[in-house]
């Protein structure tokens, strides 16, 4: 999908814009799309007028639209933003995109040799991909906490369920806008949800029990962002509940962290071993295999998706119960 650049319109109808050079290339889609929670989430929408994001800020909430035009080291993106919290959503626009995502070393010749041929292959393709950094904890912290212990498909209604009951209208951007964008539920909103509508939700007392009590300290949890990601991570799993997976779910979204790895996750060892030695593995196995990228471990997982690379399937798929850990 091809997002073009605003019209000069649409800049000047909104409360806060910019125009922002990330000084290389860069593919909204593939950058923004690890904080989308299935092509049903209604706080995201990705069309050919741009990518449309709806969020609460320390401002207010605002919605966020973003278009992308020119090429290599002439790319620009144009930022629009509406409502309260307008300002501060620009003021994000940066980190969002990956501002801080330096991907020099993982470049480097040398680093770059010892890297697989897919992996090698997939960046040589895709240099336009950078880690965002959203710094918002709680809304990146309730979707993962739904997703523990079940299937990525069963989590997502789940989350779509709660988010049209208690998430808000995103601020208006007129006619411009997706209908039915909504703003996630603030931490005091999440905390407000009552036991039969997360029964309704399809999550269990253990999920919501957790979300609850994160919650409970949502204050402290958005500090984290000012952190680095190792220490947001260490500081989350102090929380009953939060173990290493979701912690490393979390710090990928919320800090852009180029070397967190989902430990536990149903799927991913699996994959990783198949990619990389043609043969399934488990989470320390995974672990040897990429230690060799140490600090460039989440950026070797995206190449890796973003490679087309498959695992087998054998037989028949079916709906299963994912026993990742917290």
């Amino acid at each position: 999908m091809t997002i073009v650049d605003a019209p000069p319109a649409a800049a000047a109808a909104a409360d806060a814009s910019v125009r922002w050079h990330p000084g290389g290339p860069l593919d909204l889609l593939q950058t923004l799309g690890i904080l989308m929670r299935g092509n049903g989430d209604p706080s995201f929408a990705a069309r050919q007028d741009g990518v449309w994001m709806a969020f609460t800020t320390p401002d207010g909430p605002a919605t966020l639209r973003l278009t992308s035009a020119g090429n290599g080291p002439d790319t620009y993106v144009g930022a629009q933003a509406w409502g309260s919290g307008a300002a501060s959503a620009i003021d994000s626009v940066p980190a969002l995109l990956g501002s801080g995502d330096d991907w020099s070393g993982f470049d480097e010749a040398a680093f770059h040799a010892t890297l697989p041929r897919m992996v090698r292959e997939a960046r040589r393709r895709n240099l336009a991909v950078r880690l965002p950094s959203t710094g918002r904890v709680v809304d990146s912290l309730v979707p993962t906490i739904l997703e523990q212990k079940v299937t990525t498909i069963e989590a997502r209604r789940g989350y779509r369920y709660l988010m049209y009951r208690y998430g808000t209208a995103a601020p208006s951007a007129g006619r411009l806008a997706p209908s039915g964008l909504l703003v996630p539920p603030s931490a005091a909103q999440w905390l407000a949800v009552p036991s039969w509508e997360w029964h309704k939700a399809g999550v269990g007392p253990q999920r919501s029990a957790t979300v609850m009590r994160a919650l409970r300290s949502a204050v402290a949890l958005e500090r984290l962002a000012s952190l680095s990601a190792a220490e947001a991570g260490t500081k989350m799993q102090t929380i009953p509940g939060i173990g290493v997976w979701t912690a490393a779910e979390v710090v990928q979204r919320t800090h852009g962290c180029p070397d967190s790895i989902a430990v536990g996750d149903y799927h991913l060892a699996s994959y990783v071993g198949y990619a990389l030695t043609g043969r399934k593995t488990d989470d320390a196995g995974m672990i040897a295999l990429l230690e060799p990228w140490r600090g460039h471990r989440q950026r070797v997982v995206r190449m890796l998706g973003l490679s087309g690379f498959r695992k087998p399937t054998f037989g028949p798929r079916m709906t299963i119960q994912d026993h990742r850990g917290h």
